[in-house]
């Protein structure tokens, strides 16, 4: 009987397409890294080119945000005496206008530096490229650690926040920005800091003298624009072409949106400096509104008086196409209303939203309510809107309808609504979503529960089409230092571990101050100053 010599062989690796999945996915992210840090590398070697003093003290380590008007860039720079020291240099765009950077630069060296309010260091041009170096601070994504905060973190968050939008306040800068990613958090030391002015304007008294001339030239730029008018065939002049959004800076370069046509429409100049309308007009609002029939239908007008026309439809006459699938002339007769109304989508004020012309310091702490609102329910972003007009109907969802319209009428501004809406008990609203219970729902479908049908909002003033036609997505300066920008996040956060200490009794305090905080009326919204004094804070110094 022949004995059998039994040799075991190593079998060849059988890959299952699992094992292909995973490994396809890690090579093509790989390939995506060393793609983007080549990237980062190509744009800091053309930094160093186009500033070229800047590589005889800092060196460039990393690209750490970008955004339209700018590029944020983490350096070291070797002092004289002393470690390396860690610095952000941040790069504006060269087509941004001199004076916006001007003003931006003296906003940092006459408020920064102190009181939670970021400062300069340097600053560095070359031609038409700009640098400002500023001290860098680490810092933690809001997104990342917003539902692992105890509830006092939260307090000193606000109370810093709010030293910092003092502090500015008492200089006259309306911020205009106020977002997470424009208040730098270090958690483990306790650090904060408020960025980028970039969209900053001055109040009428302001202390910052290059924002009067930011103001002055906004001002002229809309008077000259409001004197243009649309011909038609019918001779019916329509409003002349919306001004550049200031979510924008009002010196870029922008394509002029004028909301009473779609993008089929064609316009050009002719030669005695009118426009004329060239293609038909398209009326959007016949295909939109067949299918909106349930949703809230709202208007904003202006209340105060009519401005003259050339148009040869009285003033006075109402508009009777209210709710219809047809823009009357009447509507079409009217100036187009313009005002400022920079800022990020989600954190807009009413007053920014309905296009009220003076606009106050009130604005920034309304974008100060809405984090507080955030940080209370534990939601991030809390609205969420694809324009301004969808953007005002959620917050009717949370704040009432009613109470939208009278206080709109404080400010020169009527608000028709076709269906009433309750105001939301903000304690009861927070404590839901802040609930432990897996069955809450997302913000997503909580505040945008009753205007999910895109709201019909259209403002009076301007053509009534404006309401279906969506507005960008929000600019984002890019100048928070970090990379990324997770305001447009919809991430829902049962993942993360929530740090109960102290939310079990929150205080009615809080939301006595997250009601004045958003407050509908910018003229008794609460103040910066005042709300340090809030007794939310009755056991914090400043």
């Amino acid at each position: 009987m022949e004995a059998s010599l039994g040799i075991q062989m190593d079998e060849p690796m059988a890959f299952s397409p699992q094992h292909d999945r995973f490994q396809a996915e890690g090579s093509l992210k790989k390939n995506e890294q060393n793609f983007k840090l080549a990237g980062v590398k190509r744009d800091i070697e053309k930094l160093y080119e186009a500033v070229p003093q800047l590589s005889n003290v800092f060196k460039i380590k990393d690209k750490i945000g970008e955004g339209t008007f700018s590029s944020v860039y983490l350096a070291t720079a070797q002092l004289q005496v002393g470690p390396e020291e860690k610095i952000a240099l941040k790069h504006l765009i060269p087509t941004s206008h001199p004076i916006r950077i001007a003003a931006e630069l003296q906003c940092l060296t006459v408020a920064g530096g102190q009181d939670n309010v970021m400062g300069v260091k340097y600053c560095f041009r070359k031609n038409d490229h700009v640098v400002i170096a500023m001290p860098y601070l680490e810092h933690e994504s809001f997104l990342d650690i917003l539902n692992s905060l105890s509830f006092q973190e939260v307090r000193e968050y606000m109370f810093n926040l709010f030293k910092a939008l003092k502090r500015i306040h008492q200089f006259g800068i309306v911020h205009r920005d106020v977002k997470p990613s424009n208040f730098l958090y270090n958690r483990r030391l306790k650090k904060y800091a408020l960025v980028d002015f970039g969209l900053a304007q001055g109040t009428h008294d302001t202390k910052i003298e290059l924002l009067k001339f930011v103001q002055s030239e906004a001002q002229q730029e809309r008077c000259s624009q409001n004197k243009s008018h649309i011909i038609t065939g019918n001779k019916i002049p329509l409003s002349g072409p919306v001004p550049k959004e200031l979510d924008q800076q009002s010196t870029t370069k922008a394509s002029v949106k004028r909301p009473y046509t779609n993008a089929q429409s064609q316009i050009k100049q002719g030669k005695d400096g009118k426009l004329m309308k060239q293609s038909k007009t398209v009326d959007v609002l016949s295909r939109k509104l067949a299918t909106k029939k349930k949703a809230i239908s709202t208007k904003v007008m202006n209340s105060g008086v009519m401005r003259k026309t050339a148009s040869s439809c009285p003033a006075s006459l109402t508009c009777d196409c209210y709710a219809t699938d047809k823009v009357c002339s009447i509507c079409l007769s009217r100036r187009q209303q313009v005002a400022p109304r920079a800022g990020t989508p989600g954190f807009r004020a009413p007053e920014v939203l309905t296009k009220c012309p003076n606009q106050t310091t009130a604005i920034d702490m309304w974008s100060a309510g809405v984090i507080f609102l955030s940080l209370l329910s534990g939601r991030y972003p809390f609205y969420k809107a694809s324009d301004d007009l969808t953007a005002l109907a959620q917050i009717m969802t949370i704040r009432g309808s009613r109470e939208t319209i009278q206080a709109a009428k404080t400010f020169g501004k009527s608000i028709l609504c076709s269906k009433e809406v309750p105001a939301q008990d903000l304690r009861k609203l927070c404590e839901r979503l802040r609930g432990m219970d897996s069955n809450t729902p997302k913000l997503t479908s909580d505040v945008q529960g009753h205007a999910s049908h895109q709201p019909t909002i259209s403002e009076k003033t301007d053509h009534k089409a404006s309401c279906l036609i969506q507005t960008p997505p929000g600019q984002y300066s890019g100048n928070s230092f970090k990379k990324g920008d997770s305001n447009s996040c919809e991430h829902c956060f049962d993942e993360y571990n929530t740090n109960l200490e102290g939310w079990n009794e929150v205080p009615n305090e809080a939301y006595d101050l997250l009601d004045k905080l958003l407050d509908l009326n910018p003229a008794s919204r609460i103040t910066a100053e005042e709300a340090l004094l809030h007794p939310f804070f009755k056991d914090m110094s400043l």
